[in-house]
């Protein structure tokens, strides 16, 4: 945590009793990322920042979970893809969330508190509290 720290200053903040398992992989460009109080991170971990992503409290997150807040632009067909720049837009992971091994997260996503991402799933729209998601699939549990 304290070469998190050093490499990044005010760009990572850490809630209290922060843990992991193994390294993670940050980028941070002009965004921040935030890991809320008794957040663990598992193996393989990284997350990649141009304008700001969010973790919040009790968050257990999986193995060789990805979340990144940016997205290639591709519209115009006529140019280059890598010249077309990026698109962003914050992402948020609630409360007492349970995010599984190998899900990818991607820009712009609102994950609300008490949610359960199952394994390999890729996360591209907003999942509301209280939602259970597998193979794309978003289950709402009522009695949460």
């Amino acid at each position: 945590m304290i070469y998190y720290k050093i490499i990044f200053g005010k760009k990572v903040i850490f809630g209290k009793s922060f843990r992991m398992r193994g390294g993670m992989k940050l980028f941070i460009d002009e965004g921040q990322i935030t890991f809320g109080d008794n957040v663990f991170i598992n193996n393989g971990f990284s997350a990649s920042s141009t304008v700001g992503i969010s973790i919040g409290d009790d968050a257990l997150i999986g193995e060789n979970v990805k979340i990144y807040d940016q997205n290639h632009v591709f519209d115009n067909r006529s140019q280059i893809i890598r010249k077309q720049g990026f698109k962003a837009a914050k992402v948020r992971i609630g409360n007492n969330c349970w995010i599984a091994s190998n899900v990818t997260i991607l820009a712009g996503v609102n994950i609300g508190d008490n949610v359960v991402i199952g394994a390999n799933c890729l996360v591209y729209k907003n999942i509301p509290s209280n939602s259970v998601v597998k193979h794309s699939e978003v289950l709402i549990v009522s009695d949460r």
